[in-house]
């Protein structure tokens, strides 16, 4: 009967070892999946901005400029700044129900990129300390610039006109290519100085096929710099003027 018994429970000691074998085989546990530090993704979101305010096109124009600069406020904990610079640009002129671009429907001709709207952010990116200039204009370059630039723009110019008189910008808003529209940027050391800023076009008449566009190089529409009203900063040449929209425009609210 002993003997039995110590068999019995020998099978039964077996088998419960070997069913919780099987179970410790078969059950898999997650282990968490370690979050990126804050200062990372702090990081990762300033390089983004750059690229997509460089290559406003490819990342979506002025929606990527909001979430991206939304995200980096949530980040630094000063979502309060977003409100006071809409306010600002209310008070220049620069505010509509559609952003910046709004602003800018009645200054340029239509381009397929938002070049013009990205300089605008990348000033606030500048005052923030976001923003990467490729090239920063010393006290003395910056006040040259500033001191005849208005005069300089108010004749027509072109892309290359514009570089070999004052050099590379500290930001050029969008590609290489000269078919299309860009807009460079020139930055002071101070980040409190406005950017000055030039807005050059390329396309073809209304009317006409619209690629290739009809001229070799961009054309100088506007010179932009200062802190007063919207309308007020711009110095048009006499391109700019003629190809300012017009009333019955498509690209202007009807």
């Amino acid at each position: 009967m002993l003997s039995r018994f110590r068999t019995d429970f020998y099978d039964w000691l077996t088998a419960r070892a070997e069913a919780l074998f099987e179970l410790t085989e078969t059950v898999c546990v997650t282990l968490p999946t370690p979050i990126t530090a804050a200062e990372e993704i702090h990081d990762h979101l300033i390089d983004q901005l750059n690229l997509a305010l460089r290559r406003p096109g490819m990342f979506g124009g002025e929606v990527a400029f909001r979430l991206l600069i939304d995200h980096l406020l949530f980040i630094e904990r000063q979502r309060e700044a977003w409100n006071q610079l809409k306010q600002s640009w209310e008070k220049q002129g620069l505010w509509t129900p559609i952003g910046p671009s709004g602003a800018f429907q009645d200054v340029f001709p239509a381009q397929a990129d938002c070049c013009e709207v990205a300089s605008v952010y990348a000033e606030f990116a500048n005052r923030r300390g976001w923003l990467k200039p490729d090239r920063v204009l010393t006290g003395e370059e910056y006040q040259a610039l500033t001191g005849r630039v208005r005069r300089w723009g108010a004749v027509d110019r072109t892309w290359p006109d514009v570089t070999a008189e004052f050099g590379p910008p500290s930001v050029l808003f969008g590609g290489n290519n000269p078919r299309y529209g860009k807009t460079l940027g020139y930055l002071s050391q101070d980040p409190h100085q406005p950017m000055v800023v030039f807005h050059l076009w390329n396309g073809s008449e209304p009317g006409a096929e619209s690629w290739p566009p009809e001229h070799g190089q961009p054309l100088l529409l506007a010179v932009r710099f200062g802190g007063g009203s919207f309308r007020g900063s711009f110095t048009f040449t006499p391109e700019g003027e003629r190809r300012k929209p017009t009333i019955g425009d498509p690209r202007l609210p009807q």
